[in-house]
């Protein structure tokens, strides 16, 4: 059984913030127990910063995994420059690399059929640009996806889709 930790609980909120946070705190803490506890305590009090520093390494180790904001940055503007053929060809040969089997379709819904250890992933993208995505694409992917026997769909836009196509497409595993 997987135990979900609550959204604002002090170790939430130091996993999503900058890693040094949480040595910050072991530091704070331990000059605190330094300062307040009876001489036989301090190391009880010091010993108690232990979680912070488990929640730093944690912290450290997710963000350095993660791209450089500004890599990611430059990225998309270069993504929302170019035009479809050049977009779909740079999404085409990314797919390739990571190992896939890259189809294009000829459909409104989907643009690409992704196939990899016999699993096919749909993806629909030639609205990357839009200034708005709802529900109606991704209604439609789904339904592309439940007629060709599809295991996955993505969608691919360079902005946030709407509260309800973002729900839709979680109720569907999109």
């Amino acid at each position: 059984m997987k135990l979900k930790m609550a959204k604002n609980s002090l170790f939430a909120v130091l996993l999503r913030s900058p890693w040094w946070y949480s040595p910050l705190v072991v530091v704070v803490l331990a000059f605190a127990a330094r300062a307040l506890l009876p001489e036989p305590y301090v190391v009880v009090g010091i010993m108690g910063t232990f979680p912070f520093v488990v929640i730093a390494a944690m912290s450290a180790w997710r963000q350095w995994k993660l791209p450089n904001p500004q890599k990611v940055a430059d990225a998309l503007a270069r993504a929302g420059s170019m035009p479809w053929a050049d977009f779909a060809a740079t999404l085409e040969k990314a797919f390739a690399t990571q190992g896939y089997a890259v189809t294009r379709l000829n459909s409104p819904a989907a643009d690409l059929q992704l196939t990899k250890d016999g699993a096919v992933t749909l993806v629909s993208c030639k609205r990357w640009k839009a200034a708005n995505h709802g529900v109606e694409a991704l209604r439609a992917l789904h339904q592309a996806q439940q007629a060709q026997g599809a295991q996955h769909a993505t969608y691919i836009s360079l902005v946030n889709v709407t509260d309800t196509a973002r729900r839709f497409a979680q109720e569907h595993g999109m």
